[in-house]
């Protein structure tokens, strides 16, 4: 495995792309890239280092050195990515035991850096992102709310609708009626 960043704000695929373009400009061999993460296929140099610092941050992004920070951007990461890349959380998604899978990392070290650090929960950030989720497949006007409640692991009609207006104080059909817009999501938490 060749050495990892961590790039804080990648939350979609253009996203990915922009860091991809990048990468290229500064000349830096990659591997992969993921949401939140690439792979080089060699070590940079710290000149290197600092050019693309400063190219990712002409684009909006973050390249993460800290060891807290750099964990704390791959939970955000790996959510944003379960939430809004994964497809549909049918089955339910036991956060705690994902999180622990994909970092590697045990949960209660998890969410405890990222309350202190964050200032919100593990959990509440979660919910932060799937209502963006809702918020968003409301916008595309496909599906019913109880095929969305579905799709974003609330268990009904009513538990999606009162988070929904516990968060955005109107309530799903308000803010259809509405067109509200959504919040970016590097903007969320």
């Amino acid at each position: 495995m060749g050495p990892l960043l961590t790039i804080r704000n990648m939350v979609c695929d253009r996203c990915k792309s922009a860091v991809a373009r990048v990468f290229d400009g500064q000349h830096l061999p990659v591997k992969r890239i993921e949401l939140g993460e690439v792979e080089l296929l060699r070590e940079p140099l710290t000149d290197e280092l600092d050019a693309l610092r400063g190219a990712l941050r002409v684009e909006g992004f973050e390249l993460v050195d800290d060891r807290d920070a750099v964990t704390i951007a791959r939970i955000k990461a790996a959510i944003v990515k379960l939430v809004h890349h994964d497809g549909d959380m049918q089955g339910r998604v036991k956060l705690g035991d994902h999180l622990s899978a994909v970092l590697h990392k045990e949960y209660s070290g998890l969410t405890a850096l990222f309350t202190q650090v964050e200032g919100i929960t593990i959990e509440q950030f979660f919910l932060l992102q799937r209502l963006e989720r809702v918020k968003e497949l409301i916008k595309y006007d496909e599906l019913t709310l109880s095929e969305i409640a579905d799709r974003t692991g609330f268990s009904s009609v009513a538990h999606l609708s009162t988070q929904f207006k516990k968060l955005t104080g109107m309530t799903p059909s308000t803010f259809k009626q509405l067109g509200v817009g959504r919040t970016p999501l590097d903007r969320v938490g």
